[in-house]
């Protein structure tokens, strides 16, 4: 359910792309050092665009490196971290094992039971550090597990539990700007949760897993569907775009509007031209 907010690396100029990718370098340095491969494996680029929001806007120290790394041997990368970087890194690790928890309980995937067995001590060692978000989010991916299993509530209403899931994970400090970080989170999250239902909707009928928009696909044609689908997404990220805009971003404000702008419609007009093509070939 992660890896849904990317830049739109063309439309990015060449030293914006370098800076993101120092982020993602910085998140995966971190992930290793504090949580070792096992963690490394939680890397996701939605946690690299929540680090480029708290670096810019709490002015974090960074620090700045040059080195070679398991996956890219052959060249040096520049790598950026801070604090910041190491409470995202935590988070990837924490979000991971519930989610992992949540798949194990629910459908008793394989790979579930596994990701859950790597990450759990490090998820405990994560729950240690931060008790009340550790909490937050078991009891947020209980409630989940509970609306999904229940029959005909709301799209809405089920997206809401992530959104507040991630809106969680958005609030840094109780101060000033956390109301409007809830609001990035918590939509930027709703959002995620519904791209993702909308990707794996065909797959779902076909296991018989939940999805919230199965009964959408089954009673509109394809075109009602994407454009019902369509207007949610964009009342999601609408409401996102407008907390963003209020919080006093500088450093980093390109780059992450590149990616509410542009970078998070990359895996829906994806999703969409694969639907339409699969469409094409039993006509």
């Amino acid at each position: 359910m992660f890896g849904y907010v990317l830049v739109n690396k063309p439309e990015l100029k060449i030293k914006d792309f370098e800076k993101y990718r120092s982020y993602y370098c910085g998140l995966c340095h971190s992930l290793g050092e504090r949580h070792g491969t096992g963690g490394r494996l939680t890397l996701n680029y939605d946690m690299t665009f929540l680090i480029m929001i708290l670096t810019d806007l709490y002015e974090s120290e960074e620090t700045v490196t040059y080195g070679r790394c398991p996956v890219h041997p052959a060249k040096k990368h520049c790598s950026r971290r801070s604090t910041v970087t190491d409470y995202c890194a935590d988070m990837c690790v924490l979000l991971a094992y519930y989610k992992c928890k949540d798949d194990w309980d629910d459908e008793k995937k394989l790979k579930a039971h596994v990701g859950m067995s790597t990450l759990k001590k490090r998820a405990e060692k994560v729950g240690r550090k931060y008790p009340e978000k550790a909490s937050s989010i078991a009891k947020k991916m209980n409630m989940l597990s509970i609306v999904e299993s229940a029959e005909n509530l709301p799209i809405d209403k089920v997206a809401k539990v992530f959104g507040e899931i991630m809106a969680e994970v958005f609030c840094y400090k109780d101060d000033m700007w956390k109301d409007d970080l809830y609001r990035v989170g918590f939509y930027l999250g709703k959002y995620i949760y519904l791209l993702d239902a909308y990707e794996d909707i065909e797959l779902d009928i076909k296991t018989g897993d939940y999805n919230p928009f199965k009964e959408l696909y089954r009673t509109s044609s394809p075109e009602e569907f994407n454009d019902r689908v369509l207007n949610l997404l964009l009342l999601m990220i609408g409401e996102c775009t407008d907390a963003f805009e209020r919080l006093p971003l500088v450093e980093n404000v390109e780059i992450l509007r590149n990616i509410l702008y542009s970078g998070v419609w990359v895996r829906y007009g994806k999703a969409k031209s694969a639907r339409i093509g699969k469409k094409e070939e039993t006509e």
